[in-house]
């Protein structure tokens, strides 16, 4: 069991004992924390919720729902929906927060509230360490009778988040019609089966087959969208000769593409090939986190465009890209950012505007990934004895590559001639992760092992 309490919400595994993994009673105290650092009590606060479909979503969903009622939050609840939907929808209803029920691309066993402040974005470091606060010493108080919260549905927003795709200047229908494409989505049985599909038929897709669209929760593969776990969908777009498969995980804000062949186009190439498009229409700045791949800094650079590598996480790369003015961002996991509709990773908006490009460029979804800068990244961690001071390591590590290209805004990231290396330390464990990348599988190797080796010598010192 399980129960990792982070900045930007609290997620677990369900069932076991209260504060060892997400039982009811976690639940209830996060949802009622949150609340009251919201300003429960003190106002009248709307609160929107959404989650995904997982086994465990109706038990959260009601749990979340009574918390916040007994806080005085009026809530209104979105049902079935996405990360992104819900995002837009907050300020959309001008509600002052929302909570979206679900674990990402966690297994089916696991569960989250992802928290969101009055703009549909994920609560920043500093708040987030104060909702932990408040749930720890329980200083939260519930409401008296008659002032218990009210509860209402809204199911308009999936429509609504559509309509807002549709009517952006770079969403082209008319083009992603005329292609005639045939596509294939895999979205695990989770609210991405309602959700995707919907969204194909608006931009006119000629023929949609959807593999695993039933939004039941029963996840029939691992719900990260990786290579590994896609195997069936390829198969499926290679006996159908579709144009192009799409993955999404279960709260649709990742998202991951399948060439006509078979071939994986690449999560890290997601946020390449729809940002290429972007600046295509609209000189600007790029931004992703610093473990991702070069080739966004090359498009970029090409575009005429300056790329921005910000630490890892959604909340550091939005203050990045607002801090740049980036017309487009996100993360290497297949994460879209489009700042025209909203701050936050959207698989929806990530559909259209590659489609649009596909569209456009009239080529083959492997053409179009082979017209990208090749990079191949390989990943790696290193366990080290609990107590060991990790910062000292990474600083040594720092110092020794001094005359490289270093950052040091999360860990230490070396930028070779070749490739790169970024060092990061887990926030849980005593475990430095060791992302590399560079032009070839023997490169990203070398690379990765000269810096894994160093760190091994340095902890046995």
């Amino acid at each position: 069991m399980t129960l990792i309490k982070s900045i930007s919400g609290i997620r677990g595994t369900i069932g076991g004992v209260p504060g060892n993994a997400l039982t009811p009673l976690d639940v209830v105290r996060f949802t009622a924390a949150f609340a009251s650092f919201m300003g429960a009590g003190k106002k009248r606060m709307k609160i929107v919720i959404g989650r995904d479909a997982r086994i465990s979503g109706p038990m959260v969903q009601k749990l979340v729902v009574g918390t916040l009622q007994g806080m005085g939050v009026d809530v209104v609840d979105l049902g079935l929906s996405t990360t992104p939907t819900v995002e837009v929808a907050v300020p959309g209803l001008e509600a002052d927060a929302g909570i979206i029920l679900t674990a990402s691309h966690n297994p089916k066993q696991w569960n989250a509230l992802k928290l969101l402040n009055a703009k549909g974005e994920f609560i920043s470091a500093t708040e987030g360490q104060k909702v932990l606060d408040i749930a720890e010493s329980e200083s939260y108080s519930f409401a008296d009778v008659d002032d218990l919260g009210g509860y209402s549905t809204d199911d308009t927003w999936m429509d609504n988040h559509i309509q807002m795709i549709l009517d952006l200047p770079l969403v082209d229908v008319a083009a992603i019609h005329a292609a005639n494409f045939s596509v294939v989505c895999d979205c695990v049985n989770s609210s991405g089966g309602i959700f995707i599909p919907a969204l194909l038929k608006a931009l006119g897709v000629t023929e949609v087959t959807e593999l695993f669209c039933n939004p039941n929760g029963e996840f029939p593969h691992n719900p990260e969208p990786l290579p590994e776990h896609l195997t069936e969908i390829s198969g499926v777009i290679k006996s159908k000769k579709a144009d192009l498969g799409i993955v999404v995980d279960p709260d649709v804000d990742r998202l991951a593409f399948v060439c006509e062949d078979g071939s994986m186009f690449g999560e890290e190439y997601t946020l390449v090939a729809v940002a290429d498009y972007v600046l295509s229409r609209k000189a600007g700045n790029t931004v992703s986190n610093l473990s991702s791949t070069r080739a966004l800094d090359d498009v970029t650079a090409a575009r005429g465009g300056k790329y921005t590598a910000s630490a890892v996480g959604e909340v550091n790369v939005v203050e990045a890209m607002k801090a740049t003015n980036a017309v487009i961002g996100g993360e290497g996991n297949g994460g879209i950012i489009y700042p025209e509709l909203h701050y936050g990773r959207d698989a929806l908006v990530g559909v259209a505007l590659f489609l649009t490009h596909l569209a456009h460029e009239k080529k083959s979804a492997s053409s179009l990934r082979a017209s990208y800068p090749e990079y191949v990244m390989a990943k790696k961690k290193i366990e080290l004895e609990v107590g060991m001071d990790v910062d000292a390591l990474l600083h040594t590590i720092a110092s020794r590559y001094a005359h490289e290209k270093i950052n040091t805004v999360d860990g230490v990231k070396i930028d070779f001639a070749n490739g790169w290396v970024h060092l990061r330390k887990s926030n849980t464990e005593p475990i430095i992760r060791i992302y590399a990348e560079a032009g070839s599988a023997d490169e990203v190797e070398q690379l990765s092992d000269m810096l894994l080796n160093e760190l091994k010598s340095l902890a046995a010192e």
